[in-house]
């Protein structure tokens, strides 16, 4: 028996990401804690949020989100660029992860995108209260 979250290939690959990310932590020097929980936090964040959306009912819930989860992982690329250009992380190494997180993001937004035509025909469906004028 799985969990929704268990069957979605953008949560397996967020996973990896989780790991990638917990790998840079350990070797980040002393005095950059700053960076370390930044990372940690996002990284975590676009795990958990996925999970949470995929366990719940509406389809505008689940795109909230799955899009809360990309905008994790877009902070999470944006932490790379810094660890980067602070010369914490090089070059391949960042690629690596970015590439990771724009798989996530894509895969994300396809996930948000294809949930977009449920929210939109729930709130467009008529009022059924009737008005005393």
């Amino acid at each position: 028996m799985h969990f929704d979250h268990e069957r979605l290939d953008v949560y397996r690959l967020a996973l990896d990401f989780l790991v990638y990310a917990d790998g840079l932590i350990r070797k980040l020097p002393r005095g950059r804690a700053h960076f370390a929980d930044q990372l940690g936090r996002a990284a975590l964040s676009v795990v958990l949020n996925i999970a949470e959306g995929a366990g719940k009912v509406s389809a505008a819930d689940k795109r909230r989100y799955y899009l809360t989860a990309r905008g994790s992982a877009t902070e999470a690329a944006a932490l790379l660029d810094a660890l980067s250009r602070v010369r914490l992380l090089d070059e391949p190494k960042c690629a690596e992860g970015k590439e990771m997180l724009l798989r996530v993001v894509s895969m994300l937004v396809k996930l948000a995108r294809s949930l977009e035509t449920s929210v939109n025909a729930v709130s467009k469906q008529p009022n059924d209260t009737v008005r005393d004028e």
